[in-house]
């Protein structure tokens, strides 16, 4: 049985064939017909046949990456209309940006303080223009928390911290590490570990606050 159907194989790949095309005709596996016809060479233009071939493994990449690069255009095309929508932001978007930080972010048990923390260094920048732009928080006021795993490198996200949010080091505490086995052997997503704005006034707290819930009122209201 097996020699019939290596005869088989050997005329179809002399036709020009695909090994997959023959595999599957034969009903055998794709490694068996290799090895049948793996001393067969193929002309040129056969070659170059088996390329263009729709069902090729070669053409099928070749869509695949088409379509990926077709559909990542599709997006681009969307965010950039999006983005179109804004050209600059002012004071007063600003201050509304940062209250709905604070409000999905920010502590709010803690009346004498304000305490915003997030790991995404964009948030924390925009964060820090709201404080100091809009509430006209003084310098040596900030403080900054680091939440971090016991395995990663304390020192050197306090100079990343620092650097973000233009605190000097020495106005922040110690960082507070944590083990993590779930972070074990895997790659680390927070390798800077977690930021907390800390500013101790309990008349901003008050203010913020105060915003928080007027912005809400408009929001829900009917």
């Amino acid at each position: 049985m097996k020699a019939e159907e290596k005869k088989k194989a050997i005329k179809m790949r002399k036709a020009g064939r695909s090994m997959q095309y023959i595999a599957q005709s034969l009903n055998v596996a794709k490694s068996s017909v290799s090895e049948w016809v793996r001393d067969i060479e193929l002309s040129f233009s056969k070659l170059e046949k088996l390329r263009q071939n729709p069902f090729s493994s070669v053409a099928i990449e070749r869509r695949r990456i088409s379509r990926l690069r077709n559909e990542q255009e599709k997006r681009d095309k969307l965010m950039n209309a999006a983005a179109a929508d804004f050209t600059s932001l002012s004071q007063a978007d600003l201050k509304v940006i940062g209250i709905i930080f604070y409000w999905a972010e920010g502590g709010k048990t803690e009346r004498g303080m304000i305490r915003f923390a997030n790991s995404d260094p964009a948030v924390i920048k925009i964060a820090m223009r709201f404080f100091r732009e809009i509430c006209g928080v003084k310098e040596e006021k900030f403080r900054g928390h680091i939440h971090t795993h016991s395995h990663l490198n304390s020192k050197k996200a306090l100079k990343y911290w620092s650097e973000i949010t233009r605190i000097p080091l020495r106005q922040f505490y110690k960082v507070y590490s944590k083990p993590s086995i779930a972070s074990k052997n895997k790659r680390d997503s927070l390798p800077y570990g977690t930021l907390d704005i800390v500013i101790c006034d309990t008349s901003l707290f008050l203010r913020v606050m105060g915003w928080i819930n007027k912005i809400k009122q408009i929001l829900t209201s009917s």
